[in-house]
């Protein structure tokens, strides 16, 4: 009798096996890639026990979570983390070095999604003139295409237009942005599409935009209860035009008009919403989800960046977004299960940059913070040449932390260029704000291993990057005293969430330190496709199934 329950068992255990081999071995008909602008790590813990169980705790408790991922590179804005994210390497490789920066071919600033060859489709305005042309790597989506024989569709949405071009790559279906300011629609660039398919020019005409722009934005729960923020009327938080604190609640019926109308959309929670509200029109339109091949949908929640620097870290409305949010995600994650099939998808979610505290604040609880004065700064620099070189002609740029030398001006007056480059790092330190600085010499041909001078060199960029490039202190921005930002390579900026969900993907947690770089090898090896062409992170093996 023993002998028989023995055998039924190990029938039992071998077909069970097999069965979830069998799961395991098909591959997911959706892959979401969900980033979360300017959410810290700490958002995941802070706010732990007022998440319900559908949003953040489910994808914790059931997926894989990296508590220790970090940004491994300088500097950490949106366009960077969302061009890093998705080729799996960061701006020495896929050349997009910040959002805007100055093109020492071109001698003049440029922002990091703008192409004047394609025009907007979906109205007659220039929101659209964008592409991905400075992005010089595939992205995971672009080998996900290759693999397929261009089959399946990828496709990227945000509020923000990088944040929805940059994720997709180059072969992208389509990449969609809204854009507010002059015609509440949500856009594309002819770099995709010749029109506006049908579901978007439907979900444009019926859009709730203007619903959502006419209710009061209270906190979620009982004011009192948010222990977790500073008190609501404080100092440095900056107000919306046409209200005198920055207290609850914002009638946002009555500010709109004053605050960019549909603009103000963006600097509320409702902004990840109607960014949700998209994400599903996308997938029934596009019937994401439904063929033989995998497609590939890229979500970047763009209100949270925006609510984040007017308000800082510590805000009961930073608090109060992200209760929200987590609400935002339930609803998406439920229409996943019912629209795509509960093992049909994996979804990664992560974030592009976290945000240092808002630094007066820091300085009121006697912590070192500090601002720093471009116009000081500027002229500090213009003194060191004028002193050693006896000229104020020799700089052509200063911006994001680094110099660009003026080489026809230093050639004529027969001066070295690394000599002018080495003496200004030098005495750049000097300046009371600035912590470290080093030469572009320097960083080619010297290869630091680990720390912040390694995020230095990781965002380094020999053919678009400065001559010159600066770390400030800790805690130190360029802007006003109110509200914070982010660009750093301190923890602050650089530990955000990792958390892996779904088909192919183990639960558990880790500690380990992985950086941001790890997400697309290791989704490439969950597809069992080539990496992005400039990747150099590696497979997280221990996240996978």
């Amino acid at each position: 009798m023993k002998n028989i329950i023995l055998f039924v068992l190990c029938v039992f255990l071998f077909f069970s096996n097999c069965t979830e081999k069998k799961i395991q071995d098909k591959k997911p008909k959706l892959v979401v890639g969900i980033v979360i602008d300017q959410m810290r790590y700490d958002y995941l813990t802070r706010y732990a026990e007022r998440y319900g169980k559908g949003g953040f705790n489910r994808i914790l408790k059931n997926g894989f979570s990296l508590e220790n991922a970090h940004y491994n590179y300088i500097p950490t804005y949106t366009a960077v983390g969302h061009a890093s994210i998705f080729t799996g390497t960061t701006p020495n490789n896929h050349g997009i070095i910040s959002n805007n920066w100055y093109d020492k071919f071109l001698k003049e600033s440029i922002y990091c999604v703008d192409d004047s060859n394609y025009a907007t489709v979906g109205n007659s305005g220039n929101v659209g003139k964008k592409s991905p042309q400075r992005l010089y790597t595939t992205t995971i989506s672009d080998e996900l295409h290759l693999a397929q024989n261009m089959k399946g569709k990828t496709i990227g949405l945000s509020i923000k237009d990088r944040s929805a071009i940059l994720p997709v790559g180059h072969t992208a279906n389509g990449a969609y942005w809204y854009d507010a300011a002059n015609n509440n629609q949500w856009v594309t660039s002819s770099y995709y599409l010749k029109k506006l398919p049908k579901w978007v020019a439907d979900f444009n005409a019926n859009n709730n935009a203007d619903n959502y722009l006419n209710e009061t934005w209270n906190t979620l729960y009982d004011i009192n209860t948010y222990e977790k923020s500073r008190s609501d009327n404080n100092i440095f938080e900056k107000n919306l035009n046409g209200k005198a604190t920055p207290t609850f609640p914002k009638k946002i019926k009555e500010l709109r008009a004053k605050n960019g109308n549909f603009n103000l959309i963006k600097t509320v929670p409702a902004g990840n919403t109607y960014t949700v509200d998209f994400a599903k029109a996308t997938i029934i339109g596009e019937q994401l989800g439904k063929t033989a091949y995998t497609d590939f949908l890229t979500v970047s929640f763009s209100s949270t960046d925006y609510i984040g620097h007017r308000y800082g870290v510590a805000a009961v409305e930073t608090e109060d977004t992200y209760l929200r949010l987590d609400k935002d995600l339930e609803d998406f994650f439920t229409f996943l299960d019912t629209e795509v099939g509960k093992n049909n998808y994996t979804l990664f979610l992560t974030s592009d940059h976290a945000a240092v505290h808002v630094p007066a604040y820091l300085k009121s609880l006697k912590i070192s913070a500090h601002y720093m004065d471009a116009k000081k700064f500027k002229k500090f620099i213009l003194e060191i040449t004028q002193k050693y070189f006896n000229s104020k002609e020799l700089i052509e740029n200063i911006s994001n932390y680094q110099i660009f030398l003026n080489k026809d001006k230093i050639a004529s007056l027969g001066l070295d260029k690394n000599e002018v480059a080495q003496k200004l790092a030098e005495e750049v330190i000097n300046f009371d704000k600035i912590y470290k600085a080093v030469t572009a010499r320097t960083l080619q041909t010297t290869n630091f291993t680990d720390g912040i001078m390694n995020s230095l060199q990781n965002g380094y960029n020999q053919k678009f990057s400065g001559d010159v490039l600066m770390i400030p202190y800790p805690a130190t921005l360029i802007r006003e005293r109110k509200g914070t930002s982010h660009g750093s390579g301190y923890s602050y900026d650089t530990h955000i969430p990792i958390i892996f969900y779904g088909n192919g993907i183990k639960k558990g947690k880790s500690s380990k330190k992985y950086s941001i770089i790890d997400i697309a090898p290791t989704i490439s090896n969950l597809l069992k496709i080539e990496s992005p062409n400039g990747t150099s992170g590696k497979v997280i093996e221990e996240a996978l199934k």
